[in-house]
């Protein structure tokens, strides 16, 4: 068979395919992301049906998925959105960082990968899955509950720390040595502060060069100027992916409207391509021994993120309830994990095979987390308290005399169900 003609063929069952992998994935209510990889792993070397003469255009496209997603996450915030944020909630990405990137770079290093590998394996195990999370909310209806502002919150601040992260693991996935990773860093908050003051001072300027009426104009403008923002930033050491996202953050209003609309199309496709991409660099082979670790990594970081939701949602003031609603809704992992060992699998390539039987869990386990922990915590909480009743308590919610029984000092009492109401009805998920 002709090159071109195969590269067609493979092409088109590959997309025919990814389209199907959704509509099931819809129809059962789960992210296509964990299919997206399976399909890849079935394809990759060692798989059910390798795939040769596309493998060069799914790289590129796979390149242009990671651009599609950041630039998309980039146009969903604002410059003062992001400072705010950073204001509000550095506490909890602090807390977020420490107790979620621990558990990778201390796996990273049991397993003998060296300072590099358990980098990368904590920025894998650190973020959250804003897209599937995003998904999950608008699924449940949780878009106005009082927690959801904590939730997007935390997620901004992890996103942004992407902007440092990147260019650092890039520094030293480059083996550039301190002096070069330095630089690279400092680099990076010099681009990333820039851009926050263009976006702060001059974002409607911007905007405003960069707006048409005519959406295949704006298309063009937005996707051109973003693909040549990640190549500079990529031959800066800056990561392309960062590049991307500080277009999306520099762009505002009815630019950043229109453009998400007319990208998104864009982009689920070749974030599909780039999740299939990288099961195609992924062994099936190789996952078997790495299930136990992945699983055990999972397990721990379940209760780190669960961990993280309940102290930024009590800094805020929400509830018990509220509280762990954010907390397992923080656990999806997705496609900043895979970004991430995308990078590195390069120069440790047993962080593929570890870093897919992770998402896989997580991306199936996070959506159950989300539903699940606050009734679970809350029958737990109950029976707890009803072993603590003295023989005259019913229900452990009214004395002998019907007077409400006072919580314990130090102790806050469970929120009455106007507490739980939401507050910010119909509020968006951007």
């Amino acid at each position: 068979m002709h090159d071109t003609t195969a590269l067609l063929v493979e092409l088109g069952s590959v997309i025919l395919g990814l389209g199907i992998i959704g509509r099931f994935a819809g129809r059962i209510g789960l992210s296509p992301i964990p299919l997206y990889l399976l399909a890849g792993l079935a394809f990759g070397e060692g798989g059910l049906l390798p795939l040769g003469a596309s493998e060069e255009f799914t790289a590129i496209g796979a390149e242009i998925g990671v651009i599609l997603l950041l630039l998309l996450l980039g146009l969903e915030y604002s410059a003062s959105e992001l400072v705010t944020s950073l204001k509000t909630q550095y506490p909890s990405g602090a807390v977020d960082f420490l107790l979620n990137a621990t558990p990778g770079a201390i796996a990273g290093l049991m397993l003998g990968w060296g300072p590099v590998g358990a980098v990368a394996l904590a920025g894998v195990t650190w973020i959250s899955s804003s897209g599937v999370i995003a998904k999950v909310m608008t699924d449940m209806g949780r878009l106005g509950n009082r927690e959801t502002p904590v939730i997007l919150g935390v997620l901004v601040i992890e996103d942004l720390a992407m902007a440092v992260y990147l260019p650092l693991l890039t520094a030293m996935l480059a083996g550039v040595g301190l002096a070069g990773g330095s630089i690279a860093l400092l680099i990076a908050l010099g681009t990333v502060g820039f851009v926050l003051y263009l976006a702060l001072r001059h974002g409607r300027l911007i905007s405003r060069a960069v707006s048409s009426d005519n959406p295949e104009m704006l298309l063009l403008v937005v996707l051109g100027l973003t693909v040549l923002v990640a190549g500079v930033a990529q031959q800066l050491q800056v990561s392309a992916a960062v590049g991307a996202f500080l277009v999306g953050i520099a762009l505002s209003g009815e630019v950043a409207e229109g453009a998400r609309k007319l990208l998104t199309p864009l982009r689920d496709l070749f974030a599909a391509v780039f999740f299939v991409f990288f099961g195609l660099s992924t062994d099936p082979a190789e996952i078997p021994p790495v299930l136990l670790p992945a699983a055990l990594l999972a397990v721990v970081t379940v209760f780190t993120k669960i961990g993280t939701g309940w102290y930024a949602s009590r800094r805020a003031g929400i509830g018990p309830r509220g509280r762990w609603r954010a907390g397992g809704t923080l656990v999806a992992r997705g496609e900043f994990s895979i970004v991430i060992a995308g990078l590195a699998v390069a120069t440790e390539p047993r962080i593929g095979p570890i870093a897919t039987a992770y998402v896989l869990i997580l991306v199936i386990v996070g959506p159950l987390t989300a539903r699940w922990t606050e009734p679970v915590a809350s029958k737990l909480q109950a029976m707890l308290a009803g072993k603590g009743k003295t023989p005259g308590d019913k229900g452990g919610k009214s004395g002998k005399d019907g007077n409400a029984v006072q919580a314990p000092a130090g102790e806050e009492p469970m929120p009455s169900l106007e507490d739980l109401t939401p507050e910010h009805a119909g509020r968006d998920a951007d």
